[in-house]
């Protein structure tokens, strides 16, 4: 058997299709046939409209493969000119059960495949023939469904809806004509001819609604004439607003939580900063005993009192005779009995035995009249060695 090649598949574009439909399966096949007087060869291709075939056959081969079928002497016969006039005889009776009214006379039944991937058997009333082809493979099969099946039905569906006539009334001149300029426009531009048969909404929604109706969906799209033109504008900024981050409100009262609780910390210190700088009016300011105190800061917030007054409510009045330092000793007592600092201050060394301007002024005038005590001998410093 050989191969099928690119020219056999050229030879079969100007074949047309045949149908089959197997009794047993139920599966319709498609067959185009082609042969050869000159070399008396014989091919075929088959499909389901998914899968490919073909077989292609010599002389002898086709020869043979008649005899054994129609149980005949394998033999060829002693005359070479009769052997050559017997198979030109029975390959033009092949030829011609191969065409559109011979193929209807014929019987498909599916046998087991002897040589091939398939075996069809075919029979007549005083003959039999069988084809025993080979898968083609997938990407074979798709280029030869497409070039010799799928493009020719889009154009010849893309006349019959662009044709104000009905393509099964025009006379067979008529329609060659048209067939032959949509061909030629087609051949040209492929893609173009592609894209104008099937977006047109007639044509589109036809082809939708009978794919629907072919693969039993429950519901079936409807055939519309005017697709129109939708709107295509993105989104706005109106219809989905970002979030925005606004400024706090100085009324909104935050719920009570760690964050919150720093906050009002920090505002309790301000507060008590700016209250002690009023009051000390340029004094030594007051240890800060906010901060280290044991009562929570969120309830001196609730309280409404100020931290001042908290702290210094058991502290006697000031009298108008003394002064506000005075005044503020005993706030400062009550503070330090109240609040547990968490390191003691410590007063700056050599505080007590700093001699004050005027002490130092008076030293120096008793030294230059001579009235203070001369001090003994100076010693001599002690020096270290000296370093290399």
């Amino acid at each position: 058997m050989e191969s099928f090649i690119e020219d056999q598949s050229k030879a079969l574009l100007a074949k047309e299709w045949l149908v089959k439909v197997d009794s047993q399966t139920s599966t319709p096949y498609l067959f185009k046939f082609s042969c050869s007087s000159v070399d008396l060869t014989a091919c075929i291709l088959i499909t389901d409209t998914k899968t490919a075939w073909a077989e292609v056959l010599t002389s002898n081969q086709f020869a043979r493969r008649w005899r054994m079928c129609n149980k005949l002497c394998i033999s060829p016969l002693p005359d070479s000119d009769e052997e050559e006039s017997w198979r030109d005889r029975h390959l033009t009776l092949l030829g011609r059960a191969h065409s559109l009214g011979g193929f209807l006379e014929l019987t498909l039944d599916l046998a087991k495949p002897t040589l091939g991937d398939l075996a069809l058997e075919l029979e007549c009333n005083d003959w039999k023939w069988r084809w025993e082809p080979t898968f083609l493979g997938p990407k074979v099969s798709a280029e030869i469904i497409s070039k010799h099946l799928i493009m020719p039905l889009i154009s010849v569906n893309h006349l019959a809806f662009s044709s104000s006539d009905v393509l099964g009334d025009l006379a067979p001149g008529d329609l060659e004509k048209a067939i032959d300029k949509v061909g030629r426009t087609a051949r040209r531009t492929v893609d173009t001819h592609i894209r104008n048969a099937l977006s047109k909404p007639r044509v589109a929604t036809t082809l939708r609604r009978m794919t629907a109706m072919f693969n039993f969906l429950p519901e079936l799209p409807t055939i519309i004439t005017d697709a129109g033109t939708p709107d295509l504008r993105a989104p706005t900024a109106d219809k989905f607003p970002s979030p925005k981050i606004t400024a706090r409100d100085p009324e909104h009262k935050p719920h009570v939580g760690f964050l919150d609780r720093r906050s009002t910390h920090y505002e309790l210190s301000k507060e008590e900063d700016s209250s002690t700088e009023s009051e000390s009016g340029g004094a030594a300011p007051k240890q800060r005993t906010l901060l280290a105190s044991s009562t929570p800061s969120h309830q001196l917030r609730v309280s409404g009192q100020p931290p001042s007054a908290s702290l210094s409510k058991d502290a006697s009045p000031a009298l108008p005779g003394r002064s506000r330092s005075q005044t503020e000793a005993p706030a400062s007592e009550s503070d330090s009995s109240l609040v547990r600092p968490n390191k003691k201050l410590k007063h700056p060394e050599g505080s007590d035995n700093d001699d004050s301007e005027e002490e130092r002024k008076r030293r120096a005038a008793a030294i230059k009249s001579g009235a203070a005590a001369k001090r003994g001998t100076r010693q001599p410093l002690k020096r270290g060695g000296k370093r290399f």
